[in-house]
């Protein structure tokens, strides 16, 4: 939540300097988490929850309700004073969320949220690469991911084709690696009882997922991007290879294995949209990455 609150603060900043022409939303993009570390460091869970009066779960539909009220205010009235509107905003976030602290003790040390992140955490924020497979932009290139979550325009992300896409995927967590999926949970396919998401046949049958069945439901708002998940485990039965997927959302409470879902690998190919992963974990597509990039410079395509 700390994360959360600076990610809040930072998007209402770009809503002020774009004079109301930035995203508003209550979601963001996996790489955002990085910039957000990068930015203001981070904290133990235990030094800010996020939680106050009681509560023992995160709701923040009144939180950002308020946040947008007042951000929406600004807008209509041409108030653009960034300092006196961020400081307003800070008030908001800290009558839902806390105020942030400002220095934490960690093993009998005091040190400020951005030390221990570097200093004590000593994560590599460097070493995470986002991809995402689209043909919206050329293959082999880096460019945006234009979803509304990405309210700030990343062109950070590795654009590759979908069978490369698939592949590092299913390698990465084969080999014991997690990552991040940034797409499509709202679908009829995924049923929370169950604990399992896939591609029903009404839809589309598995064997003809492919760059364009992905890209026109991308294209007619069919396929959206809205809901980051963590898959953490893999295996191959009946076919088909089946992901382990950690999720917060409140649907992942209904079934049997509470927090978790089952996705198969038709459910991955067509609504998975993003991957936020170690560098490590996708070795073998990075350096076919580099290699094809390299021909795509040279060829001036």
């Amino acid at each position: 939540m700390y994360i959360v609150y600076w990610e809040y603060v930072e998007k209402a900043r770009r809503f002020i300097r774009e004079k109301g022409d930035s995203f508003l939303g209550q979601g963001s993009e996996q790489n955002a988490v990085i910039a957000r570390i990068k930015q203001y460091g981070c904290v133990p869970e235990s030094a800010y929850t996020g939680l106050l009066n009681g509560r023992t779960g995160h709701n923040h539909t009144a939180l950002f309700n308020e946040l947008r009220s007042y951000l929406e205010y600004c807008k209509e009235h041409g108030y653009w004073d960034e300092d006196k509107a961020l400081a307003y905003v800070k008030l908001i976030l800290n009558k839902y969320l806390g105020e942030p602290p400002t220095s934490v003790t960690v093993d009998g040390r005091t040190m400020t949220p951005q030390e221990y992140a570097t200093d004590y955490l000593k994560l590599p924020l460097d070493d995470y690469v986002a991809l995402m497979s689209t043909k919206s932009v050329p293959f082999w290139t880096q460019g945006e991911y234009k979803v509304p979550d990405n309210w700030w325009h990343s062109k950070d992300y590795y654009n590759v084709p979908l069978r490369d896409f698939y592949e590092a995927i299913r390698d990465a967590v084969k080999n014991g690696y997690s990552l991040v999926f940034g797409g499509d949970i709202s679908e009829p396919g995924k049923v929370p009882e169950e604990d399992v998401a896939i591609v029903p046949t009404f839809d589309i049958p598995g064997k003809f997922i492919n760059q364009d069945a992905r890209e026109f439901r991308f294209y007619n708002h069919t396929t959206t991007d809205d809901h980051g998940i963590h898959a953490v485990g893999f295996t191959h039965k009946y076919g088909h290879d089946w992901f382990l997927i950690k999720d917060s959302g409140r649907s992942s409470r209904k079934g049997k294995l509470k927090g978790y879902y089952i996705f198969r690998d038709d459910y991955v190919r067509l609504k998975m949209l993003t991957v936020l992963a170690h560098k490590d974990a996708v070795a073998k597509l990075m350096a076919k990455y580099a290699k094809m990039h390299a021909k795509t410079v040279t060829s001036g395509s």
